[in-house]
């Protein structure tokens, strides 16, 4: 099946890409789950968090961010011990802090998901791309989505971040036309 290029480079690229990415999400966990990757790949490779994402939802109680919110110091200190997942100090402080500023919207908004679709007026964006060079790193919306959780205690949520997240949640249809998912993942909601 031909597919946007980026995804050719492997199986695991081919499988998230064929299943998941610009698939519009709106369950919590899921949202939470892609937030903290997203975050967690920072200056890596997403293949890199792909061949780690068991791991991860091992290390990370299924992503549940009740159980997160809770991490203690000494498991933050096992964690940076845990081969399945990035070692990386900050970032294993930063999903902590960000499952609980994650909890403070769920009690605000009534769900993440209500709180982040709000910002592309609850329906997916529909780009038509016709060559991967023309697909956005970051957008205003992602911009602004990134300057509102910064301000709600989340970390790791630059705008080129938080634009990855868009897409992989489907809150951006970025694949390409040529892509036979661009159409499907067009009539999605």
């Amino acid at each position: 099946m031909p597919r946007c290029a980026w995804a050719e480079s492997s199986d695991a690229y081919r499988i998230y890409h064929d299943n998941e990415w610009g698939v519009p999400s709106h369950d919590d966990r899921h949202l939470f789950e892609m937030l903290i990757l997203e975050g967690a790949q920072a200056g890596l490779s997403w293949s890199t968090i792909l061949n780690r994402r068991e791991g991860y939802r091992k290390a990370y109680g299924g992503f549940d961010p009740q159980k997160v919110a809770r991490f203690s110091a000494k498991k933050q200190a096992e964690l940076l011990d845990d081969e399945r997942i990035i070692r990386n100090r900050a970032k294993i402080a930063a999903s902590v802090l960000n499952a609980a500023a994650f909890l403070r919207i769920q009690k605000e908004f009534g769900s993440f998901d209500a709180y982040v679709w709000a910002f592309v007026n609850g329906k997916p964006i529909q780009n038509a791309w016709e060559a991967l060079n023309q697909v956005p790193s970051e957008t205003e919306i992602s911009r602004v989505l990134s300057k509102d959780l910064s301000k709600r205690g989340f970390k790791f949520v630059g705008s080129t971040i938080v634009y990855a997240f868009m897409q992989s949640v489907g809150l951006v249809n970025d694949h390409l036309v040529d892509c036979p998912r661009w159409k499907v993942c067009k009539t999605l909601k």
